[in-house]
């Protein structure tokens, strides 16, 4: 039996004009086994999201109802079609597979635990490291992914880490970074190149993906641990509303004060507030510019891809502007002043000059990752 749709929301949740013309699909995205769209029809967003629930039919049914209840001009009854194709679709995108290893130790910490999925491949092939969001505060790993994730022909991960509850920045970081370095000594038993290796993730998973692709190689020869003496340089990184510094004061100054009021840009370094950050700061700037993707960038670096929801306003005056494309503004900025590629749009506004899948063919077909002294 195929997953099937259920209509979450067909209310318009934002206005952005009046006339009329046709439906588009804005996004389409799966996790964890399930399939989330959004709709454009002129103006109004429209949700639906794939579960394991009752009526396929009906879902789709619903959908298309909810869609010509808006408005009943004839370009949308069109658009349905292209609607329908992608509800079509989505018993691919939904099917959920586990891990091939689950729950695996990389470090000494209880939280330094990773999924890996094994593509069946007589080749070693390409791996694509996932780092959950949730601000350095929360979240987790995947536990399942969809099987579109593995069509690909590269292997997949996703990893824990300590999150600032427990362990302050860098714990966060660090323990992305030994991932990579652990992953790298199960190359060969579970067949992936070791020199190609990327990383994802979105928000706080994207700032990681984007410090790993900047930071300095950690890896140290001399050390008695091995794991600590392979790289932690990756080849490219995915990232989605990702933050590219912790400088509350280029923050405040280039997106806007509600920003630095985020708990991912304070308490993540142990202050506790954006008040005390500032005041502190001679305590504070070290540590925060450590822990900034933006701080990092040089000429060796590798590619980055980096996608923003929306196009919003300076200063933010909705929310808080942590996924603000103001970040991305600045790590282009940078990157565009050493000479290396960053891949940066933001929808509804730019189209990005490659998807990202095409971003990660790309760099996978670069065999040797960057060395970094």
């Amino acid at each position: 039996m195929p997953p099937r749709f259920h209509l979450l929301d067909s209310r318009k949740r934002e206005r952005r004009g009046k006339g009329r013309g046709e439906c588009k699909t804005m996004h389409a995205s799966s996790r964890t086994g399930k399939v989330a769209m959004e709709v454009d029809c002129q103006g109004g967003i429209y949700h639906n999201r794939a579960l394991d629930s009752k009526s396929w039919d009906k879902g789709k049914e619903k959908l298309a109802q909810a869609i010509l209840r808006a408005d009943k001009n004839l370009m949308f009854k069109k658009s349905i079609a292209s609607l329908f194709s992608l509800l079509l679709l989505s018993p691919l995108l939904a099917q959920k597979v586990d891990p091939t290893y689950k729950q695996v130790s990389y470090g000494p910490h209880e939280e330094m635990v990773l999924n890996f999925w094994k593509i069946d491949s007589k080749k070693p092939t390409a791996l694509l490291v996932h780092i959950h969001g949730g601000g350095w505060i929360g979240g987790k790993k995947n536990e399942t992914v969809g099987t579109n994730q593995l069509s690909n022909g590269y292997s997949y991960a996703s990893i824990d880490y300590r999150l600032a509850g427990k362990a302050l920045l860098p714990a966060a970081v660090h323990d992305a970074a030994r991932a990579i370095q652990f992953l790298r000594t199960k190359a060969k038993a579970w067949n992936f190149d070791p020199t190609r290796i990327a990383v994802t993730g979105g928000s706080a998973g994207a700032a990681s993906s984007m410090w790993l692709a900047y930071h300095e190689d950690l890896a140290d020869p001399n050390s008695k641990d091995p794991v600590l003496r392979e790289s932690s340089r990756v080849c490219g990184a995915v990232a989605m509303g990702g933050q590219t510094t912790l400088d509350p004061f280029l923050l405040e100054r280039k997106i806007g004060p509600a920003c630095i009021r985020h708990p991912m840009i304070w308490k993540t370094v142990g202050a506790t507030s954006h008040e005390q950050l500032m005041k502190d700061w001679d305590k504070y700037k070290a540590l925060s510019l450590e822990c900034s993707p933006l701080t990092h960038v040089t000429k060796d670096d590798p590619p980055v891809w980096i996608r923003y929801g929306k196009p919003a306003p300076v200063p933010v005056v909705k929310g808080d502007g942590i996924h603000h494309a103001g970040f991305g503004r600045l790590l282009k900025a940078k990157c565009e002043q050493v000479g290396i590629p960053c891949h940066i749009s933001v929808a509804e506004n730019e189209e990005p000059e490659m998807n990202s899948a095409d971003f990660l063919k790309y760099v996978f077909q670069q065999s040797v990752v960057a060395q970094k002294p």
